[in-house]
């Protein structure tokens, strides 16, 4: 967010999402994000799979990360898209409230009816509905209408392919996302 608030007040909305801008240019401090951003998920990844901490035959959150090692390493060896891959890393603001929310299960705070809860509710929605649908539409958007700028060569597959394999995980989320606020006002109503 810190790199996205700089480049707007440096370079202004109309500017920061050229194409030109995007794909062949890095933002101060957008590569070093990146860079930190593809440790962290390998670090993840690794971490999930050493201790079993997923569910699922095909888990999403490993292939979420799957799809960003893989985006990530390619743009930072290749040094293009780095700007692009910076808005995608919007979606984990969702993801803090993925954890708060997980944190608060955990510690036993499962009450529907407290204003806490609920106020955690309206972020992860409101989150999940700005950061992770809104921007990666918009991103994919772009995507599709600047495709004839791109140059031959991996970047447009590749930027495609991982945007149409992150909103299916995206809509995947989302429906557990609301299995989740269901069995939670369930369970607070059968409570009651």
């Amino acid at each position: 967010i810190f790199v996205l608030l700089c480049q707007w007040r440096t370079k202004g909305l109309e500017n920061m999402f050229q194409h030109e801008e995007l794909v062949g240019s890095s933002w101060i401090g957008a590569y070093s994000a990146l860079c930190f951003s593809c440790g962290y998920f390998a670090y993840d990844q690794l971490d999930m799979l050493r201790y079993r901490l997923y569910s699922g035959w095909i888990p999403g959150i490993l292939m979420h990360h799957l799809i960003l090692l893989i985006c990530f390493t390619l743009a930072l060896y290749r040094n293009v898209t780095i700007n692009y891959l910076i808005l995608t890393l919007l979606c984990e603001m969702h993801s803090i409230f993925l954890h708060v929310r997980k944190l608060r299960r955990m510690a036993g705070f499962r009450d529907f009816n407290r204003k806490l809860v609920k106020l955690e509710w309206v972020l992860n929605w409101t989150t999940f509905v700005t950061a992770r649908v809104i921007c990666h539409i918009l991103i994919t958007y772009k995507l599709i209408t600047d495709a004839h700028k791109f140059d031959k060569g991996i970047e447009l597959p590749l930027a495609l392919s991982g945007m149409a394999g992150m909103n299916v995980l995206n809509v995947s989320l989302g429906l557990d996302l609301f299995k989740a606020f269901a069995r939670e006002r369930n369970q607070q109503t059968h409570q009651d």
